[in-house]
């Protein structure tokens, strides 16, 4: 048995207007619940609230100002965990809703009671969906910053062996992909050095928050706590197979193993 975060993006879940990717993500549920049936705990750290919520309310595009992402993202969640509930209840899967802010993780006791939570929540066999709480956090102490940080720090939190980042893209490369065709894919990066985060692009897709740098934030913070980390293409969920079976698939940062 191994625990396994998997964080998926809003590009893998919603197409640029901010509709519900169905093909994709009706995929990702069927990968995910296949790879509980094998006896792996999994937890899902989900963005696409803000994006969904976007479609939901036929809003033209992006919010700029606080309160109507806050309120994008209110209605967003319930779109979001009310498909993940239907998909998974056909296989016979339980999911639960997890909230977060920065303080959640940074204030000792409720972290702890964080801890808690998901263990028992695993033992229980539920799939935890987690995304942070975009209604709430609004300042730099409350907020997390971006899901791929969240899924760094909540992979710590609960001592698991693998997380995987699903992106819009095969994993890093050693140039910009999307500017240069001859760009080549690196399969493992074994430090994070200056000349790795030299070679990390900008923000990700418009209705998304990350760009390359968060994924090496949280590489490094997996790396320095014995966990592997794996940046693969979200449009294949099939190659969380290859993820968790060690075979080369997108970028691997392998945790150090001699804490």
């Amino acid at each position: 048995m191994s625990r396994i975060v998997v964080k998926v993006g809003t590009s893998t879940l919603t197409y640029a207007n901010g509709s519900l990717n169905i093909r994709h993500i009706e995929k990702l549920v069927k990968v995910l619940s296949d790879l509980k049936n094998a006896r792996n705990e999994i937890v899902l750290v989900s963005s696409g609230a803000i994006a969904m919520g976007i479609g939901k309310l036929g809003l033209a595009q992006r919010p700029k100002d606080m309160a109507s992402k806050q309120a994008a993202a209110a209605v967003g969640q319930c779109e979001l965990m009310y498909t993940y509930d239907r998909l998974f209840e056909a296989y016979n899967h339980i999911v639960a809703q997890v909230l977060l802010t920065g303080e959640d993780l940074n204030e000792a006791s409720r972290r702890k009671n964080f801890e808690n939570t998901m263990n028992r929540l695993l033992q229980m066999s539920a799939m935890p969906i987690l995304n942070e709480n975009d209604t709430m956090a609004t300042d730099e102490i409350s907020s997390i910053g971006d899901n791929d940080s969240l899924a760094a720090l909540v992979s710590i939190a609960i001592h698991a062996d693998l997380l995987i980042l699903m992106s819009d893209i095969d994993g890093l490369y050693d140039s910009n992909p999307r500017v240069n065709p001859d760009a080549k894919l690196i399969p493992v990066v074994l430090e994070i050095t200056d000349e790795i985060r030299s070679i990390a692009g900008g923000a990700g897709t418009p209705n998304g928050t990350g760009g390359m740098l968060t994924k090496l934030h949280a590489a490094e913070l997996c790396m320095d706590h014995g966990i592997d980390m794996v940046i693969l293409n979200g449009a294949f969920p099939d190659l969380l197979y290859d993820a968790i079976e060690h075979r080369t698939t997108g970028t691997r940062f392998p945790g150090r193993k001699d804490l």
